[in-house]
């Protein structure tokens, strides 16, 4: 056989590179495809998200799967600290979600101002001193990180921060349309998750006193109870009611009335916990759930809110001092009764509770009655 000559070798070269391009290219294509469906499934999985910690666990946990990142962390603008608290208030578990954080300033986030242009993501390498805040709990050998700005009608709302060990994953030459459209997605549903969460804590809101109402505190008994049994710590249960609350609003109106109620609200509400719960049960009756408290020490904290509120009146707008007592009921649930459906259990704690109020008050008022 003759062997091949030069322009023969140089075509069949060709025609192996342009082989092996064409493999190359149709890997990549199936590989976007592939990277394209799973999105496509993250995008619902997060929009049928219902809660706030749903969704930001979804994201966490999903999205460094289907976009093979080594983190994803989310930094959210919370000037008052209003997220943070409602969120904190509904049950969220911060400890469960090391890569939230929260920032005062939208500026903190690190993307350039530039006047009457909107943030556009920031790609590039990875620099412990620039990205601390974006990525409090890096992993090792991170190397380039991609930061997308949270979009909502131009507002910037946060940052959802992607970090890779590969240097080429994110450099400032890369097209940045696929995360501006994920960037979006996740704007609009953080957006309307976090407004739908303040909604359902106004309506567990008491709205003259600002503490909970009795829906949240029934709501928060069962989840608690639930938790104590399987963590095996005791909940106690404070009934407090204003003594002669109809004197008050006789002697100087409704509306210093109002005053003294948000400010005994607040008064026992200083005495608390943050794990603790305070709700107002309607006109002057106020209920306090106690987390991880025995009879002895829930007695004890009554006893301070007792003494708290006996110990200065009320200055209220018509220029009135109002003394003010309250009466304070205890009971500690000891025995979980696990053969007792959960609902029933936290009904007849609080029962207990109110009837230690009735003694409170029928043996001379301005004291405290524990239930053992």
């Amino acid at each position: 056989m003759h062997e091949p000559d030069a322009h023969t070798r140089e075509l069949m070269l060709e025609n192996e590179t342009l082989r092996s391009r064409m493999a190359y290219l149709l890997e990549q294509a199936e590989r976007n495809h592939s990277i394209m469906t799973r999105h496509q499934a993250f995008d619902l999985k997060i929009v049928g998200a219902s809660t706030f910690q749903e969704l930001v666990t979804t994201i966490f946990q999903t999205l460094p799967v289907i976009s093979e990142l080594d983190i994803v962390t989310l930094s959210l603008v919370d000037p008052e600290a209003d997220i943070y608290t409602v969120m904190h208030k509904l049950g969220v578990d911060y400890e469960e979600l090391p890569h939230l954080s929260f920032c005062e300033h939208a500026s903190e986030l690190g993307f350039p101002h530039i006047e009457g242009r909107r943030p556009r993501p920031v790609l590039g390498p990875y620099a412990p001193s620039r990205h601390k805040a974006m990525f409090p709990h890096p992993p090792e050998g991170l190397q380039s990180v991609a930061l997308v700005p949270l979009l909502r009608n131009t507002r910037l709302i946060g940052s959802l921060n992607l970090g890779s060990s590969d240097p080429n994953r994110f450099t400032p030459a890369l097209g940045t349309d696929f995360i501006e459209h994920m960037g979006s997605i996740i704007a609009i549903c953080l957006e309307n998750v976090i407004s739908n969460e303040m909604l359902k804590f106004i309506g567990l809101t008491d709205s003259l006193t600002g503490v909970y109402n009795r829906r949240y505190i029934d709501r928060r008994l069962v989840e608690e109870i639930a938790r104590a049994r399987r963590q095996d710590y005791r909940i106690s249960v404070m009934y407090i009611d204003i003594d002669h609350f109809k004197q008050v609003n006789d002697t100087v109106g409704h509306q210093a009335g109002d005053e003294v109620l948000r400010e005994v609200a607040q008064r026992i509400k200083a005495e608390l916990r943050i794990s603790d719960a305070l709700a107002r049960f309607g006109g002057e009756e106020f209920v306090v759930l106690l987390i991880d408290a025995d009879l002895e020490s829930a007695s004890a904290v009554a006893d301070r809110i007792r003494a708290s509120v006996e110990a200065q009146p009320v200055d209220v707008a018509a220029g009135e001092h109002v003394s003010v007592t309250v009466s304070i009921g205890v009971a500690t649930l000891d025995d979980f009764e696990r053969d007792h459906a959960i609902e029933g259990v936290a009904q007849e704690l609080v029962a207990q509770a109110d009837t230690a109020l009735y003694r409170a008050k029928s043996t001379g008022r301005n004291r405290v009655v524990s239930l053992s």
